[in-house]
């Protein structure tokens, strides 16, 4: 499957179908960062949007105002996104729920107001465009969008990488106790402060590596498309119909939503048929969050064991089951 992923640009000489697959890549690592916390810990922030923002603006100034290359902007991004993201949630995860939700989306529109101010320091509503250089990859400008295409590809390896090794790690396992009752992980000796706020880093840091890529891709940046909310409803919703709490989860779920949008949007987004697009998005949406809570990907699963279980001359299985003594012989 790698070597495939790898090969396909070669393949696939189609602008827009390339483009589809970097955008793709894309939501799918901001959902892969945004399940860390919400997923994994069960903290429904509708915020994420602040970290991709504050990603997308540190890399840009360094860029403009200092010429400093957006590969090691990327990373500042990243670390600002993760500074940030110390003072709010130590503010936000003094509420649960939906209070915490609304304080986070409160958190993110904040920022995108602050900036819109911010005439004389980061362009205020006017925004500006990325400079551009031609063919630098030097600069992280490329003439042909395979370049893109494997940059984010990259983004989300590493992501899902990161993802595996907290899964793996101590840290995964107080993340599902503080999901699932965090006065209980409390009470068994958790450090619920500490494992929020680390998850949280973590996962800011990963969506502002996200918001630097983006600016680069589209060549803009202004509030509005760096503190968009759709950035982080689309986070989560990715994730909700993915399956929230795994591996690959946001990625299913992305595959399935994005190109559903883009395509369709191609199609029916024109003046004749305004919204149609929309309506047949959040069909979707409601579709699979009312008949299969636990998303796609658990729908797989289950699918996938109710064919082992059924398959015959497999030990264990259900015909197997059939030949066996009873249980009272």
């Amino acid at each position: 499957m790698a070597l495939g992923l790898l090969a396909l640009p070669q393949v696939v000489s189609n602008s827009f179908a390339i483009d589809i697959l970097v955008r793709v890549f894309l939501f799918a690592f901001i959902g892969v960062a945004w399940n860390l916390l919400g997923g994994y810990a069960k903290q429904l922030s509708l915020g994420h949007a602040a970290y991709f923002g504050l990603g997308a603006y540190t890399s840009t100034l360094l860029l403009i105002r200092l010429g400093v290359s957006p590969w090691i902007g990327i990373v500042a991004g990243g670390v600002v996104a993760m500074l940030a993201s110390l003072p709010i949630g130590a503010l936000c995860f003094r509420l649960r729920g939906p209070y915490f939700a609304i304080a986070t989306i409160g958190t993110a529109q904040t920022l995108m107001l602050l900036f819109l101010k911010f005439r004389d320091f980061a362009w205020g509503a006017v925004g500006t465009t990325i400079p551009n250089l031609g063919n630098s990859p030097l600069m992280m400008q490329f003439s042909a969008k395979a370049a893109y295409y494997y940059i984010a590809l990259r983004l989300l390896a590493i992501g899902l990488a990161v993802t595996s090794w907290v899964e793996r790690s101590w840290m995964g396992y107080y993340l599902v106790a503080v999901g699932e009752d965090q006065d209980a992980a409390e009470a068994v000796g958790v450090n619920v402060p500490r494992i929020k706020r680390d998850i949280y880093g973590i996962s800011a840091f990963l969506t502002g590596l996200a918001g630097t890529f983006y600016v680069q891709y589209i060549y803009f940046i202004d509030p509005n498309t760096a503190f968009s909310f759709n950035v982080s409803v689309n986070a989560a919703l990715v994730s909700i119909v993915g399956g929230i709490g795994t591996l690959w989860g946001p990625v299913v779920g992305t595959v399935v939503l994005e190109p559903t949008s883009a395509l369709v949007q191609s199609w029916l987004g024109g003046g004749r048929h305004p919204g149609v697009q929309l309506t047949l998005y959040a069909v979707i949406l409601i579709a699979v969050i009312l008949w299969q809570p636990t998303g796609l990907l658990g729908a797989l699963t289950g699918a996938y064991k109710r064919l082992v279980r059924d398959a015959p001359g497999i030990p264990g299985t259900a015909a197997a089951a059939r030949h066996a003594p009873p249980a009272d012989e």
